[in-house]
C-alpha cells in the first residue's frame, strides 16, 4: 500500500509528516530522509492498532484530491510504501459453533452496517475484553468451570 504524506518544515523546526488518510497518524524528523522513514514506522503501528481493533483500514487517497484540502495548502507530498506482509497482525482462519439463529442475526448486522462477519466477531471480541479488563493475555489454563444449566 502506498500512502500519500503531506510533509511541512518551517525554518525553526523539524520536518513534520502528516498522513491524511490515517487521522492521528503524524511523524517528524531532523532529516527528510528521516521524516519519511518514521513516518512509513507511523503507518505500519497505525495500521497493525488498526487491526487489533478490528477497525478497517482506509485505503490510501489519491494525491490530488488531498492537493485541494486547505491544511495542506503550503504541503510537500511524498509516498510512504508499507508492504503488508510485514505488519505484525495476520489473519487466522478458525472454526467455531453457533447457534443457527445467532449466526444469522450476526450475518444481517454485519450487512446492515457495513461489515464482513469476521470482522464484526473480531471487534465484538476485542471491545468485550477491552471492557471486561482482559488483554487476550493467558495466564495459563482456566480456572472457572462451566455454569451448569438449569432445567
Amino acid at each position: 500500500m502506498n500512502y500519500p504524506v503531506a510533509i511541512h518544515k518551517d525554518r525553526r523546526s523539524d520536518y513534520g509528516v502528516t498522513v491524511p488518510d490515517l487521522p492521528g497518524c503524524f511523524s517528524a524528523g531532523e532529516t527528510l530522509d528521516e521524516a519519511l522513514a518514521m513516518a512509513r514506522e507511523a503507518v505500519e503501528l497505525h495500521i497493525e492498532g488498526l487491526i487489533e481493533e478490528g477497525a478497517a483500514v482506509p485505503k490510501p487517497t489519491p494525491i490530488e484530491r488531498l492537493r485541494s484540502r486547505r491544511e495542506f495548502a503550503d504541503a510537500a507530498w511524498g509516498v510512504v510504501t508499507v508492504d503488508e506482509t510485514n505488519l505484525r497482525v495476520k489473519a487466522k482462519r478458525v472454526n467455531v459453533t453457533l447457534p443457527e439463529r445467532t449466526l444469522d442475526a450476526i450475518d444481517r448486522y454485519a450487512q446492515r452496517h457495513g461489515h464482513t462477519r469476521s470482522g464484526l466477531l473480531a471487534r465484538a471480541a476485542t471491545q468485550f475484553m477491552r471492557e471486561t479488563g482482559s488483554n487476550g493475555a493467558s495466564n495459563g489454563p482456566s480456572t472457572k468451570r462451566p455454569r451448569k444449566r438449569e432445567a
